[in-house]
């Protein structure tokens, strides 16, 4: 009967180091956030603007697999922050377009250290790192078409 139960254990469960490696390398990344005054989520939402500059709420949420509930209180203090403001899609009035605002964009700036400072808490080759990135996205990718 033991046996039965073998896949209940904290240690099969493939979910279980995935959890806490997040949350301690998230834990790693606050002192450097703190500077910045940003979360950890402000921040991806920021990398995503930085990188594509001017981008609707829709995208927003495909690039970083938050949905619009989690999304709007989260654009809204960084919008608060002074770092993006939001606007109406001329064409489509519906559509909310998020952009940097000159001190989001400075800010750019300040974060440029950000990983490289990352890449000393986590010591892991390129080769390991590469490897892992793309076992990540290739889990999401499944994930996503389900």
């Amino acid at each position: 009967m033991e046996d039965n139960y073998e896949s209940l254990k904290i240690e099969n469960q493939i979910c279980f180091p995935l959890y806490a490696t997040s949350k301690e390398i998230i834990r790693q990344y606050q002192p450097f956030l703190s500077e910045l005054d940003l979360t950890y989520t402000q921040y991806i939402t920021m990398l995503v603007l930085w990188e594509y500059g001017d981008t609707n709420m829709k995208e927003l949420g495909k690039h970083l697999f938050l949905n619009s509930g989690t999304l709007t209180p989260l654009v809204k203090k960084l919008e608060d922050k002074g770092y993006v403001k939001r606007k109406r899609n001329r064409k489509d009035e519906r559509n909310l377009i998020i952009a940097l605002t000159p001190q989001g964009l400075a800010l750019k700036e300040k974060a440029v250290v950000i990983p490289q400072e990352m890449g000393r808490c986590v010591k892991l080759s390129p080769e390991e790192a590469g490897q892992l990135y793309k076992i990540l996205y290739k889990v999401l990718a499944q994930l996503e078409e389900e």
